[in-house]
């Protein structure tokens, strides 16, 4: 699964949780965002990893910069499961 597949997966989570539309890029980050906040956050892993059925280990999401950098992580945790 590429970077675009994963962000349009994403933005199924996204558009449930978030009261006012957020189109996902890779570019976007919760800075452009005025409701990702840190709860905001909890909520977006824990359904991330209950939608593609991973787990992230400490750190990982807190190191990626925007939804791309955050959606590579997605990849490289499918990939390493695959294996």
């Amino acid at each position: 699964m590429n970077q675009s597949q994963i962000i349009e997966k994403m933005q199924t989570i996204f558009d449930k949780l978030f009261l006012e539309p957020v189109v996902l890029t890779p570019e976007l980050s919760a800075k452009g965002v005025e409701e990702w906040d840190s709860l905001m956050q909890i909520s977006i892993v824990v359904a991330v990893e209950s939608l593609f059925n991973i787990r992230f280990k400490m750190g990982e999401v807190e190191a990626t910069q925007n939804v791309g950098q955050f959606a590579d992580l997605i990849a490289r945790c499918l990939a390493s499961k695959a294996s």
